[in-house]
C-alpha cells in the first residue's frame, strides 16, 4: 500500500503534573492550520476542565482508537490524535490503524471554564507516560488544561525537542474523507438510558478479526435495543461490535448512549453506523465501517465529488450563463469557513450568492480533502484542517486515477443514455444511466450493485459527460491504471 513518513514536532512532551490547588494537563500541540495562517504551535485554550475524570476517560479513548488495529491486529506505530479549536468547543479526532474506526471527543462550552477557546487544526501529543497518567485520575480535583505551549515557551525555546515519525497510509487519509461522507447520510436511529446504554455495552464481545461472526443487528424497543437475526424495518447494522470497546473507557460517566445510522435498504446489506456516548460537557462518538474487514477508503462516497468537481449524481453541469463552475464554488465556500463549530448551509448560501444545493455540494467537496467534517449529533458539517497532505487523498485514490487514465486514453464511448468503456485487456464495458444511476457490466459493479461507490467505467463515462479533463494518467503518476494500492484493494475494496 502506498504511504509516507509524516513528521510531527512538539516543543516538549504532553505532561500532566502536579500543581498547587490541583493538577494542570499540558497537551503539546504541533503545526497546523489558524485563521492567520500555518503556525508552528498553535494555542487553543487555557482553563479548567469541569468533569476531568471524563474528559481523562475521552481523551485516553480516542488515544486508544489511534493506537489500534481490529483488523489483523498488530505492533505499529500509531497517529497522534487531531484536535480542532472551534471557538467554543475542542474536538480531539482519530482513525484506527485499519482505517475502520473513527473517533471524536468533542469537549462542549460546558465541559470548558477559561479563556475563549481558539480557532485551528493540529496534531496533539499524546505519549505513554501521559496516558498512564491520565488513566490513574480518580477524582474530579481541580484540573487545568492547556492545549498549545505556555506562552513564554513561544519566546524562550529554540526549535523542537520532541519528534515523531510514523507512517501515514494513504488509505487512513481516504477513510477521513469517506467517514464524513457516510456520516452525512445518517440519521438518529435510537437512544439509551445511562442504565441500559452500561448493560448493552457490557454484553458486546471483545475480540474479534478474521473469522468473527456476521454483522449484528439490533431493534429499537423502547427505551432497550433487541438483537435480531436479520435486518429487519427500524434495525440498525452493528458491524464488528468489539470495535466499541473504547466506549468502554467513558461507560460510569455517560448519561445515554445515541445510535446514528442509515435506513435499512432493500438487500439488507451491513451499513456503517455511529454510536454517541453522551457525557457531562462532551459527547464521544465512535463511527465503525460495514464490516470490520473493511475500512472506509474502500466505500466510494466521495469519487462522483472528486471526479466532477462537487455535483451529486443526477445533476448536471453548470449552465453556460455565467454561473460558478463547481471548482469555483468550493473555492468560493471554503473562503468563507472560519472554524465554526456549526455550518448553516442557509447562512453560506446566503453570503457566497449559491443555491443552498451548490453550497451542499462544495462542502462535500471540501470534505474529501478534510477541510470539513460532519457531527452527526448536531446534523450539520463543522470547519477543520487537517495537518496532512490532503490532496494525497486525490492523488492516490485508484479507481479515480483509474478513470481519468481511461479518459486520457480515449476509451470512452457515450450514446444517449448508454456509454461504452474499453478497458485496458481490450474488454468492453457497457455503463447505463437509469435516471441518473450508472450501472455497469462489469465484475465491481457485479460484485456491489453500487454499494461502494461507482466503478472506474462509470467514473470515466461520468467525467466525460460533463467534460471533466483527465488530470492524472498513467505518465503523471507512472504506475499503471489501477496497479496501486493492491494490499488495500483486497481489504478495503477500492479497485
Amino acid at each position: 500500500m502506498t504511504r509516507s513518513l509524516q513528521a510531527v514536532a512538539y516543543r516538549r512532551p504532553s505532561v500532566l503534573e502536579s500543581a498547587a490547588g490541583g493538577q494542570r494537563l499540558g497537551l503539546e500541540t504541533s503545526r497546523g492550520a489558524t485563521p492567520s495562517g500555518v503556525a508552528d504551535h498553535p494555542r487553543f485554550f487555557s482553563g479548567f476542565l469541569t468533569s476531568p475524570q471524563v474528559a481523562a476517560a475521552g481523551l485516553l479513548a480516542v488515544a486508544d482508537v489511534a493506537a489500534a488495529r481490529y483488523y489483523q491486529p498488530q505492533l505499529r506505530a500509531s497517529l497522534d490524535p487531531v484536535v480542532t479549536g472551534n471557538g467554543d468547543r475542542l474536538r480531539f479526532e482519530s482513525f484506527s490503524g485499519c482505517g475502520g474506526v473513527y473517533a471524536r471527543l468533542d469537549v462542549l462550552a460546558g465541559g470548558l471554564d477559561g479563556d475563549e477557546v481558539g480557532r485551528g487544526t493540529t496534531n496533539v501529543d499524546v505519549n505513554n507516560p501521559l496516558r498512564e497518567a491520565l488513566s490513574r485520575i480518580g477524582s474530579d480535583d481541580p484540573l487545568h488544561l492547556r492545549v498549545g505551549p505556555e506562552e513564554m515557551a513561544v519566546t524562550t525555546l529554540d526549535g523542537p525537542v520532541v519528534e515523531k515519525k510514523v507512517p501515514l497510509p494513504d488509505r487512513w487519509l481516504r477513510g477521513f474523507a469517506e467517514a464524513q461522507v457516510v456520516a452525512a447520510g445518517f440519521d438518529l436511529r435510537a437512544e439509551l438510558p445511562a442504565a441500559e446504554a452500561v448493560r448493552f455495552l457490557r454484553s458486546l464481545p471483545r475480540s474479534g478479526g478474521r473469522g468473527a461472526a456476521a454483522p449484528r443487528w439490533v431493534v429499537p424497543a423502547g427505551r432497550v435495543l433487541r438483537p435480531t437475526t436479520r435486518p429487519v424495518p427500524g434495525a440498525v447494522c452493528l458491524p464488528g461490535p468489539e470495535r466499541l470497546i473504547a466506549l468502554q473507557r467513558v461507560l460510569r460517566h455517560a448519561t445515554a448512549l445515541r445510535v446514528y445510522g442509515p435506513s435499512v435498504g432493500a438487500d439488507g446489506a451491513a451499513a456503517a453506523g455511529a454510536w454517541e456516548a453522551v457525557l457531562p460537557g462532551m459527547r464521544l462518538t465512535l463511527t465503525l465501517s460495514p464490516d470490520a474487514s473493511r475500512g472506509f477508503s474502500g466505500e466510494g462516497g466521495v469519487l462522483e465529488a472528486l471526479a466532477t468537481g462537487g455535483h451529486g449524481a443526477g445533476e448536471e453541469e453548470s449552465a453556460d450563463d455565467g454561473s460558478t463552475a463547481p471548482a469555483d464554488d468550493t473555492e468560493l465556500v471554503s473562503m468563507l469557513l472560519a472554524w465554526e463549530p456549526r455550518i448553516d448551509v442557509a447562512d453560506l448560501a446566503l453570503s457566497s450568492g449559491l443555491p443552498p444545493e451548490r453550497v451542499r455540494a462544495a462542502l462535500v467537496r471540501l470534505g474529501t480533502s478534510g477541510r470539513v467534517g460532519y457531527d452527526t449529533a448536531e446534523a450539520a458539517y463543522f470547519h477543520r484542517e487537517l495537518p496532512y497532505d490532503a490532496e494525497r487523498v486525490e492523488r492516490h485514490n485508484p479507481r479515480l486515477r483509474s478513470a481519468r487514465a481511461l479518459v486520457a486514453a480515449g476509451a470512452v464511448r457515450l450514446d444517449g443514455a448508454l456509454g461504452t468503456v474499453t478497458a485496458e485487456d481490450g474488454h468492453v464495458h457497457r455503463v447505463r444511466d437509469d435516471a441518473g444511476v450508472l450501472s455497469c457490466s462489469c465484475l465491481w459493479w457485479a460484485r456491489y450493485r453500487g454499494g461502494r461507490g461507482p466503478c472506474k467505467h462509470a467514473l470515466a463515462v461520468r467525467m466525460v459527460r460533463r467534460g471533466a479533463a483527465p488530470q492524472a494518467g498513467r505518465a503523471e503518476h507512472g504506475a499503471p491504471v489501477g496497479g496501486a494500492d493492491l494490499d488495500t484493494a483486497r481489504i478495503d475494496g477500492d479497485l
